[in-house]
């Protein structure tokens, strides 16, 4: 009765405040919300345009970026919203989805970042005037977004062991340093005709020579470029020569800090690039390494865990007595990457495999082998064969530029690929 009581005052109160607005509507015309854009059979509406400008404008301020002309900034977010609202449009159409799940484990990630429990978010939120709601409905549309682009763009990357080896040729020393760099992408439609390219051509040159001339990079980022970095003043922020996409990288190593490039032709745009600063950075990377065989086990409807473990503390006792370990993982182990081999997994380093099997091995002394002890991928005993430090530059160098030579690859994919759906979407400004 009591949750009826406090249920009915709320409907209540809505209907009380439906008919004051729609009173106040009628009898001084005061509108409620407006259509910034009309995209395909959706809309943009002035409400989240005002919202999302506050927002912005708030951290250019706090970043002390000067900013450009109220109209331009307008448009600069509103071109931001257009591009979500084609991109959610072509999710929903491909059925791609974020689950309730996947939400609240990216909502625990979050928690779990800024240390503090799951429960205090909506709290801690509220303090500072943020809607958990709201806040649950952004997170739910960028990873929507994040699955449209996995789908769309980086499942049909590939990189070959060609481009890895010229990938790595050409970097030379920039490998050995860190770049602050920042960037203006002047894009080109996808069956641009020759006068829009030289229009956007001599616009490219014009606001290169602009920022030569100590004209703040930043604000002409905010103002011009149509990157995804546009409303963060063009940062890319402290990166790796490896970790840039190759074309900046290549361009960087020829600048000093406070230099801009002139500007560069990809099959996105046109790529204007400053170098704020760079550093030097230490290259060598030594790790804790572990040289570990196993045997796994999983229980089915004929075995349980019990019987399973019995299974396993047979196995261990026939390896004590003298039988040989990699025999017996041959025959027995039900881990179809290292049962051919032995059950053996080679020299690993930390973070290789799930923690209850780390803490194991971590656990176990060298040339012991390790009591039943259960994962989320069954049952297993392990022997610890070896330790050692190893000097893990090279393997990290060539894994370091194959994820900055994919994401090079998939930065400049990703463009091409928003400006193929924003020029076949149907778009109306309303503002």
């Amino acid at each position: 009765m009591r949750y009826a009581f406090f249920a009915g005052c709320a409907l209540a109160l809505l209907s009380v405040q439906s008919h004051a607005q729609t009173r106040e509507l009628a009898t001084s015309g005061v509108l409620l919300d407006r259509v910034a854009a009309v995209v395909n059979d959706g809309i943009v509406l002035k409400s989240e345009l005002d919202t999302q400008l506050a927002l912005i404008t708030q951290r250019l301020q706090q970043s002390r970026t000067e900013l450009p002309p109220q109209n331009v900034l307008q448009q600069q977010v509103l071109e931001r919203l257009v591009l979500q609202e084609v991109q959610l449009q072509r999710a929903e159409r491909l059925g791609v989805k974020v689950s309730d799940e996947m939400l609240n484990d990216a909502l625990k990630d979050v928690a779990a970042r800024n240390k503090i429990p799951l429960d205090r978010l909506p709290e801690i939120l509220a303090s500072q005037g943020i809607s958990y709601a709201a806040y649950r409905n952004s997170m739910r549309k960028e990873m929507t977004i994040q699955l449209l682009r996995e789908r769309d763009v980086l499942s049909h990357i590939i990189v070959t062991p060609r481009e890895l080896d010229q990938y790595i040729a050409k970097q030379g020393a920039s490998q050995n340093q860190e770049y602050d760099v920042s960037h203006i992408l002047l894009s080109l439609p996808q069956a641009a005709e020759p006068a829009q390219i030289e229009s956007v051509t001599e616009r490219a040159r014009d606001i290169a020579a602009r920022a030569k001339s100590g004209e703040n990079f930043a604000q002409l980022a905010v103002t011009y470029s149509n990157g995804q970095t546009a409303l963060d003043g063009g940062a890319l922020g402290w990166r790796k020569g490896t970790q840039l996409p190759s074309f900046i990288a290549e361009t960087v190593t020829k600048l000093q800090p406070g230099d801009v490039s002139e500007p560069i032709r990809t099959p996105s745009g046109f790529h204007i690039v400053r170098l704020n600063d760079k550093r030097g950075a230490n290259e060598q990377v030594m790790v804790n390494q572990v040289h570990a065989r196993h045997i796994l086990v999983r229980p089915n409807d004929l075995r349980d865990d019990a019987a399973v473990q019995k299974k396993l503390n047979d196995l261990r006792a026939r390896i004590l007595a003298g039988e040989d370990f990699a025999t017996l993982a041959q025959t027995n182990s039900e881990d179809p990457g290292s049962a051919s081999e032995g059950g053996d997994l080679g020299w690993t380093g930390p973070g290789t495999f799930v923690p209850a099997f780390e803490k194991a091995i971590n656990d176990t002394p060298e040339n012991e082998i390790s009591e039943p002890f259960r994962t989320q991928y069954g049952w297993h005993i392990v022997q610890v064969l070896g330790r050692r430090v190893h000097d893990n530059t090279e393997e990290t160098r060539r894994r370091n530029a194959f994820a900055a030579l994919r994401a090079s690859k998939a930065d400049e994919e990703t463009e091409l690929w928003l400006r193929r759906l924003r020029d076949e979407a149907f778009i109306e400004y309303r503002m």
